[in-house]
């Protein structure tokens, strides 16, 4: 699993649109005054700028990532103390968790399953850590004007999805409704809000990329008329709104405010 700073810096200003506002506040409350934040998949290093002006004192970050070229770029962007861990996310008896007050993860529970989601809040759960999740995709896409295909193309799409991405087989759009139940499970109070991404023709470029990866995932789940709907697609980009839904999810350890 990888992914090019290129892609994740086209998808930046979308992804911090999207994220619920009120969980981002509520999830720098849980870090503390002295918050240690621990990033999983931190790529390019968007959830630290997502926290700007939030939380209540200068962070440590502990950025967490397989890729040394992801982890040196996030790294550059944080102005206070920051620690880099390359680390293969499926180790997390790896993970620096000691001392935290807070760990993040954005637009990566989807691509795990659920025995990965499963020990991780056994993990966290035995230090009592917060957990906030950000831009979990839930399975909905929608486009204007809409296309004969669109629900075919979303249908494959979703299946792919449910592919093992390197964790095992991948949550996909059930992810949000995965990580609440097992971290309930585990004692945890959950918030939850939508977050989904609203793209205009403002965004064109981003819906090229995402209409063609959309594509090749939906071709290689089966469906035949994939390569026509992207190629469509990516020519009306510049007028289509297009709606690819998210959720949120902040995990609270027993006794937390």
């Amino acid at each position: 699993m990888g992914f090019s700073a290129d892609w994740l810096a086209l998808r930046e200003p979308a992804d911090h649109a999207a994220r619920d506002r009120a969980l981002v506040v509520a999830a720098a409350h849980a870090a503390g005054p002295h918050p240690v934040m621990v990033d999983l998949g931190c790529g390019t290093g968007s959830t630290i700028r997502a926290f700007d002006g939030h939380l209540a004192g200068p962070a440590r970050w502990r950025l967490v990532d397989n890729d040394p070229l992801l982890l040196a770029h996030a790294a550059r962007a944080v102005a206070g103390e920051v620690t880099t861990h390359r680390i293969d996310l499926r180790d997390l008896d790896a993970l620096p968790l000691d001392g935290a007050t807070l760990v993040t993860a954005s637009a990566l529970l989807d691509l795990c399953s659920q025995s990965w989601v499963e020990s991780l809040a056994e993990r966290l759960a035995r230090q009592r850590l917060p957990f906030y999740a950000a831009l979990n995709y839930d399975g909905v896409m929608q486009w204007t004007p809409a296309d004969p295909n669109d629900a075919v193309i979303t249908q494959a799409f979703n299946r792919h999805q449910r592919q093992d991405k390197g964790f095992g087989p991948a949550l996909g759009p059930d992810a949000a409704k995965v990580i609440a139940d097992v971290f309930a499970a585990v004692g945890y109070r959950i918030l939850q809000a939508d977050s989904p991404w609203h793209l205009t023709g403002e965004h064109a470029a981003l819906q090229g990329e995402l209409v063609q990866g959309i594509a090749q995932a939906a071709s290689e789940a089966g469906a035949s008329d994939a390569a026509s709907w992207g190629a469509c697609r990516r020519d009306g980009a510049g007028t289509t709104v297009c709606h690819i839904g998210h959720r949120d999810i902040l995990a609270l350890p027993a006794g937390a405010i």
